[in-house]
């Protein structure tokens, strides 16, 4: 997939949320991460956040060596994001990473900062060469039209997407889409949630494969939306990885549309 900028990432990618935060399970992380670089799946998305930093650290330990291979994707806390807290927020987070850059850095969710000088902030770590690139996350239509035009595209925005989720299709998806803006799915399974789901099981089954895979499948059937699924161990790496190759039938989409109605108004943005 190809960004604003004309960076080209993968569309299949991996998340990190509550990764890093239990000590008995960092080697098992570390190499379900190391195992995704390896599958191609080099996009990795963090987020100060997290933790509260263990995540970043953890990821810095897993693409150390191997910095060049990955495209880092981090994000700036709402009450961090004025001129002078989303710079040094982004210092912290460097060096939680063990790197000089972040390539794509977010606001993770709108705050009471104006959203211009957010992006201000971002355009000065750009031109000192600390961050690529920047973007958005959980910001609607509204919002994003508040962006300020001169400081050109957001190369994202992150928002909750998946078959459960489906409000961004009336009017966030398509008003990105005309703007040439990828959305980047979070939780494209719901963290779990909708996997038990009847249709799932019959789509999978018809395939011969898992439901996650099911439901992967169908978030990246979009040119223009990636995904950002977390898996914490090698076979959950594998698994997710080989949904990408999965490709969903008319009749499969038609069979979730009826279990998972798209909205027909709209609705507000969903934030987990």
């Amino acid at each position: 997939m190809t960004l604003p900028s004309g960076t080209a990432v993968p569309a299949l990618g991996q998340g990190t949320w509550h990764m890093g935060d239990d000590p008995a399970r960092r080697t098992e992380e570390l190499a379900a991460l190391r195992a995704g670089i390896d599958a191609g799946m080099t996009l990795i998305d963090t987020a100060e956040m997290y933790g509260d930093g263990r995540s970043e650290e953890l990821v810095g330990e897993a693409v150390a060596g191997r910095r060049d291979e990955v495209f880092l994707v981090d994000k700036v806390l709402p009450w961090h994001a004025d001129a002078r807290g989303t710079a040094e927020a982004c210092r912290r987070s460097l060096r939680r990473l063990g790197t000089d850059r972040i390539d794509l850095y977010l606001l993770h969710w709108r705050g009471n900062v104006p959203l211009a000088e957010t992006v201000e902030a971002f355009e000065k770590l750009r031109s000192e060469g600390l961050i690529r690139f920047w973007g958005v996350s959980n910001l609607d239509v509204d919002d994003l039209r508040e962006l300020p035009a001169e400081a050109g595209l957001p190369q994202t925005d992150q928002v909750l997407y998946n078959l459960t989720r489906r409000g961004p299709e009336y009017d966030l998806l398509p008003h990105c889409r005309e703007q040439g803006v990828p959305l980047m799915a979070y939780s494209p399974i719901e963290q779990g949630r909708l996997l038990g789901h009847s249709a799932l099981h019959e789509v999978a089954a018809a395939h011969g494969v898992t439901p996650s895979q099911v439901a992967l499948a169908w978030v990246l059937r979009h040119e223009d939306v990636l995904a950002i699924p977390k898996a914490s161990t090698r076979e959950h790496v594998e698994d997710n990885r080989a949904a990408a190759d999965l490709r969903l039938t008319e009749d499969d989409l038609a069979a979730l549309d009826r279990a998972f109605p798209p909205p027909r108004s709209k609705q507000p943005l969903d934030i987990l």
